[in-house]
């Protein structure tokens, strides 16, 4: 017969077993339904052909406008003759069209034409791209963007955008314009319709100057994923930090241990209503970590030096170098003095 305290220990480690059993199913991908299900949303209507998109748009001038973008967009250019690229064309992501131009004869176009009007071709028959959950939307691009095309999305599916449903569509209108990226400039927009508190924060008095058109979203994050945390560019945030601040980066002689290993211990990525981005006001960020200590008067006496009034009531005042320097302070010990 097990006592009490056996039977508690068996128990606990019973529940320890479950537990973690179902970390790892939850670690695991779970998509709303099972991948071969959203393959199906995008091979389109089984009862017809592909036809080419030349056929598409003679025998239809509803999307004139659309394919001259399409011409001039670097999809386009993959259907020119030795282009020597992948055929891309209207199919590709709609669908097979025979049955979408199967009545629509010269004879009707014109008649059309004649009157003003264009020729809609049925739109019921091709894939309802608009109405896919955004898996399968985002798939249609990956049947080519996630092999050898440019640019490759290998991390699409680990990125925190596809996790939380977000589909390329919602960034990307491949019939707006030629160029299908989202511009630097427009990342910015584009970003701060879905995150509202980023956009906060560079309003603080000390931002990173976004608004201003010195930086970028994309030049900390990749929307695509990645393998750092936040969708970073870089694999750690002091490694993306120090692309634009490379004075900071050491090795330094005397080497401040918390701001060496984290930036973020002292300051705000996107902005701060402190100075220089800072998580806290000095002193009081400084005291966070290390004790106050007493200064010297000109006129005798010491005075605390993180609550002086007037006088020296920033830590850097003093330790200037504060993020590591190569100089030892006058003491021989590296002070950040110099």
């Amino acid at each position: 017969m097990l006592s009490r305290v056996a039977r508690q220990g068996f128990f606990m480690l019973l529940v320890i077993v479950l537990v973690s059993g179902g970390c790892d199913k939850l670690k695991g991908e779970r998509p709303l339904r099972p991948i071969r299900e959203y393959e199906k949303m995008i091979v389109g209507n089984l009862y017809a052909d592909y036809v080419g998109t030349r056929n598409c748009l003679a025998a239809c001038h509803e999307h004139d406008r659309l394919k001259l973008f399409f011409d001039a967009s670097t999809m386009g250019a993959q259907l020119k003759k030795g282009s020597g690229m992948p055929l891309v064309d209207c199919e590709s992501c709609h669908g097979p069209g025979s049955l979408a131009v199967r009545d629509l004869t010269p004879d009707l176009v014109a008649a059309n034409a004649a009157k003003g009007v264009k020729t809609p071709c049925d739109f019921k028959t091709l894939i309802d791209l608009a109405a896919l959950p955004a898996p399968a939307q985002s798939l249609i691009c990956l049947k080519c963007h996630s092999a050898n095309a440019t640019f490759n999305l290998h991390n699409w599916n680990a990125g925190i955008h596809a996790v939380n449903e977000v589909s390329c569509f919602d960034c990307h209108d491949v019939h707006s314009s030629p160029d299908l990226k989202v511009t630097p400039l427009a990342s910015g927009r584009l970003c701060f319709s879905c995150h509202e508190a980023a956009q906060m924060e560079f309003s603080l008095s000390s931002h990173h100057p976004l608004k201003e058109g010195r930086v970028f979203c994309v030049d900390c994050h990749d929307p695509h994923g990645g393998f750092g945390e936040s969708s970073l560019q870089k694999d750690t945030v002091r490694e993306t930090c120090v692309q634009c601040h490379p004075e900071k980066r050491g090795p330094f002689l005397y080497e401040h241990a918390d701001v060496v290993e984290e930036c973020l211990n002292c300051h705000a990525p996107h902005g701060s209503v402190n100075q220089r981005l800072l998580v806290a006001r000095e002193p009081f960020l400084c005291l966070r970590c290390h004790e106050g200590h007493f200064i010297n008067k000109p006129e005798g006496g010491a005075i605390s030096a993180g609550y002086a009034r007037g006088l020296y009531t920033r830590c850097t005042d003093c330790h200037s170098r504060i993020h590591g320097t190569d100089v030892p302070s006058s003491s021989g010990r590296g002070r950040f003095t110099q």
